[in-house]
């Protein structure tokens, strides 16, 4: 698929687009492992989602938004192979993950673990919508576009996503989330982070 929406950043870049890959491999990560909730999964996606890109290379219209291309083929390649294995084990109330966990150490952990326990009880959709707007830095508009949904509905999503997070961590009306990682501030924020 090929995106026309430009980043500033890959527009400035006049080379092979390969040579850029790497640099998107923190945000390609950060995304899988949202999607995945797991490592060692979000690893294998990445290193599919690499494989890809490099292999259908000649796909990409160069000047355009390699970040948004890249995401786009994350994503596909998430919901066809979670399409192929119906065998996913559910732990929707945190119960497998509540015995691998240790004891935080101290009240960052704690706050921490506590998001990221709420961000998993998420529906895909919303977590992913927060994920690309807040965590990522993508605008709506491009969200919309790597996900084939309209604008609003990534909004609404993500509206609903920060709404049902504030619930999940008992937080009253205009009340923030102590946490000084800049990710998880951006997820909870009404406005992106900048790039």
């Amino acid at each position: 698929m090929k995106h026309r929406l430009a980043s500033d950043r890959d527009a400035a870049k006049s080379g092979d687009p390969r040579d850029e890959l790497v640099d998107h491999l923190p945000a390609l990560r950060a995304f899988a492992l949202s999607l995945t909730r797991e490592g060692a999964s979000a690893d294998d996606l990445v290193q599919d989602t690499i494989v890809k890109a490099w292999t259908n290379m000649d796909k990409f219209q160069v000047g355009t938004n390699l970040r948004a291309w890249l995401f786009t083929i994350l994503r596909n390649t998430f919901y066809s192979a979670r399409r192929k294995t119906r065998r996913e084990v559910s732990d929707s109330d945190g119960i497998h993950a509540a015995r691998q966990a240790t004891r935080p150490e101290h009240d960052g952990r704690l706050a921490m673990n506590d998001f990221r326990a709420a961000f998993d009880k998420l529906p895909d959709e919303q977590r992913e919508a927060l994920i690309m707007v807040g965590a990522s830095g993508f605008s709506y508009e491009e969200a919309a576009e790597m996900t084939g949904v309209a604008v609003g509905t990534v909004k609404s999503r993500a509206n609903r996503g920060r709404r049902r997070l504030a619930e999940l961590l008992h937080l009253k009306d205009g009340e923030e989330f102590e946490m000084t990682d800049r990710a998880t501030m951006a997820v909870m924020a009404n406005n992106p982070v900048s790039r």
